[in-house]
């Protein structure tokens, strides 16, 4: 309930902005609202396919580290956040909390994440803390605030 009502305000907060809105970097570090759904649709991804069961479907595009080798559409980037999404919540249905993970996350946090459980609290401080930055983005592009489910 937790992580779909973060997920839900991620896509409320950037409800009906434009094309340019999405794509133009707001903040000094120069990510864009739209590199950040893409960012947690990543996370998703790597945490719950790659950490928890071991395995992730290869992605539909490849990127060189660093780089966005083909600059995505916003319809592409929304569909794949909540096909992520989809994937994510077919696994943690189907695993027990308890259940240890069968890949590994590549740094310090691996050794704090022990079973499912642990993912989704990490998964959920993510996807809050980012929901969190594009509320920020989003008052400095159109001044509205207080968007989202809650």
């Amino acid at each position: 309930m937790f992580l779909r009502a973060q997920r839900e305000s991620v896509l409320a907060i950037l409800d009906g902005l434009g094309d340019e809105a999405l794509t133009t970097p707001v903040l000094p570090s120069g990510w864009t609202p739209l590199g950040m759904v893409e960012h947690l649709g990543h996370a998703e991804r790597h945490w719950f396919q790659e950490v928890v069961t071991g395995t992730a479907d290869p992605l539909a595009w490849r990127d060189e580290p660093g780089l966005l080798v083909t600059p995505r559409r916003p319809e592409a980037v929304f569909a794949f956040y909540r096909e992520q999404c989809r994937r994510s919540d077919e696994i943690f249905a189907a695993t027990p909390l308890s259940a240890p993970p069968r890949g590994r996350h590549p740094g310090p946090l691996a050794d704090e994440i022990a079973d499912l459980r642990g993912v989704v609290l990490h998964v959920i401080e993510e996807t809050a803390r980012h929901a969190g930055h594009l509320d920020v983005v989003r008052e400095l592009i159109d001044g509205r605030t207080g968007l989202g489910p809650r």
